[in-house]
């Protein structure tokens, strides 16, 4: 069983940063694709960025210029840079990996980020 852990979320106002770790047990390239997702209180879960082992790199429009994902193989860990924050982009943020052999995808706990003045 893979786990993922995220950590780096945090309370914060309008316009400032944070990043986002999600650490995998298993070597990243045992993974397609690992995914990071976020959920707002009351609204489904939904696609923030993707990223593979290969460096191929997919944010959604509402993100994209203020926040990048990056991956350090070596550690087995994906980020993710969330710069010029909104009130609109808190949620719980969790990241996902979907196995290159076998069914199912992992999921982490979730990290709480929260932006308000």
């Amino acid at each position: 069983q893979v786990q993922l852990v995220e950590s780096g979320g945090g309370l914060v106002q309008p316009g400032e940063s944070l990043t986002l770790s999600c650490a995998a047990s298993a070597d990243i390239f045992s993974f397609t694709q690992m995914d990071w997702y976020r959920q707002a209180p009351g609204k489904p879960r939904d696609l923030v960025a993707t990223i593979t082992p290969e460096g191929t790199i997919f944010l959604i429009e509402d993100v994209q210029g203020r926040f990048t994902a990056s991956s350090d193989n070596a550690k087995n860990t994906i980020y993710l840079r969330m710069n010029t924050l909104r009130p609109e982009d808190t949620a719980v943020y969790y990241c996902n990996a979907h196995p290159r052999f076998g069914p199912g995808i992992f999921w982490g706990q979730g990290t709480q980020v929260t932006v308000t003045v």
